[in-house]
Order: structure tokens, then C-alpha cells, then sequence
């Protein structure tokens, strides 16, 4: 099938923090003069709030029973937190430039609206996207058949035309290929093994110079 739409990741696959996330996440709750989190139990709240507009009910699940932290504040001290510790990959914007130039381009994010937003708002490329979902406003996030059906159909383009391009084994490579796309996982240092059944793989600090030529052999 003639491959016409590429659908990338976000976080981790176009962007990186510039530090841990364990350490954004306790600038924030010292902001605010929030009990330590950890990591790992925000990522298993969050992935329980992907259909949420906000990380206020990600916070309201973790923080003790007995803490005053407002969740609310505590979510809006994250989300600047965060957005501020992001950075592109190098050679992202030029790359989606060029990649618009023959196929149509979407992105789909995992992830609480504000939040999600308040990181895309950080970089002018973003507007080379044309759809641009973010499973806070769906009913269902990655790797649910609907999350990638529901940028499909934005973009206006069947499943067999489009490749995914993220970096998670099982809401990117797995999610994606259960929704009938291709897949390229993205692989990195220090990130998760490479998924079998990806069509292709792509070390991150390669991805500008090297995904081009990789859409070609789909």
C-alpha cells in the first residue's frame, strides 16, 4: 500500500527533558510544598487519566490521604514545570518541513489536555502538523484502536496508508499495528528494548538524517 500520512509521538520521539522526570517532578511538588512523589507511581496513575483534561486527578490519586497539597495546584505547577524542561530533538523542525512536502502529517499525544498543550505551545514546528490529537479529548488514549483512528480520521487517511512513528513498545508499536498502521519504533539509550514487530527502528539522535530514507522502504 502507497504509505501517504505519517503520524508521529511526542514526548521521548520529537522532545526530550533536559533532566530526569523524577527531578521535574519534585521541582514541582517543592513548589508548591507537596510531600515527595515518586516517578513511578505517577506514571501508574497517569496511565489510569489518559481521557483527562487535566493531571488534577493524577495528583488527587497519589498524594496522601493526609497532605494539604491542592491537587489542582499541585498539576498546574507540573505542567509549567515540565513544558520548561523540554527540548527538540535535533533536526525535528527541519525534518517535519520536509516530510510535509509528501505526506500528510499528524501527531498523537497520550496525555491530560492542558498539559499536553501547554508542551506543544513550546515549539513552532507543531503547526506542521496537520491534525494534531490529544487523547484528554477522547474517550480512550494509546494503545486503543480509537486514539489512533481518531487522528486517521482527521488526516482523512485509511490505516494502511499511514506509519507510526513513536518510541513506547506497546501504546506506539503495538497500539499502532493492532490499529492496522505500520510502525517505526523510535530507540534510544536507556529507553525501552526494541519491539519486535516494528516495522523499522530508529535511534533517536539519528531521526532527522535517517527517517526519511526508512519511509521509503515501507
Amino acid at each position: 500500500m502507497t504509505l501517504s500520512a505519517v503520524v508521529f509521538d511526542f514526548d521521548y520521539t520529537l522532545t526530550v527533558p533536559d533532566r530526569p522526570r523524577q527531578a521535574v517532578l519534585d521541582d514541582a511538588t517543592a513548589a508548591v510544598g507537596a510531600p515527595d512523589l515518586s516517578r513511578e507511581e505517577y506514571l501508574e496513575a497517569h496511565s489510569r487519566h489518559l481521557d483527562s483534561p487535566d493531571r488534577t486527578p493524577i495528583f488527587a490519586d497519589i498524594l496522601p490521604e493526609d497532605s494539604e497539597t491542592d491537587p489542582e495546584e499541585l498539576a498546574a505547577a507540573y505542567r509549567e514545570k515540565v513544558a520548561d524542561s523540554l527540548i527538540a530533538v535535533e533536526g525535528v523542525a527541519g525534518l517535519l518541513a520536509d516530510l510535509r512536502e509528501e505526506y500528510a502529517l499528524g501527531l498523537l499525544t497520550n496525555g491530560p489536555t492542558d498539559a499536553q498543550t501547554s508542551k506543544l505551545d513550546r515549539f513552532d514546528w507543531v503547526d506542521n502538523f496537520d491534525a494534531v490529537v490529544v487523547t484528554g479529548d477522547l474517550d480512550a488514549g494509546k494503545p486503543d484502536e480509537r486514539a489512533f483512528r481518531a487522528v486517521l480520521s482527521d488526516l482523512g487517511v485509511a490505516p494502511e496508508n499511514a506509519v507510526y512513528v513513536g518510541d513506547d513498545p506497546e501504546a506506539d508499536v503495538e497500539g499502532a499495528r493492532n490499529a492496522g498502521l505500520r510502525a517505526i519504533q523510535v530507540v534510544f539509550e536507556g529507553g525501552p528494548d526494541p519491539h519486535p514487530d516494528a516495522d523499522a527502528h530508529v535511534e533517536r539522535d539519528s531521526l532527522a538524517a535517517e527517517l526519511p530514507g526508512l519511509l521509503k522502504t515501507l
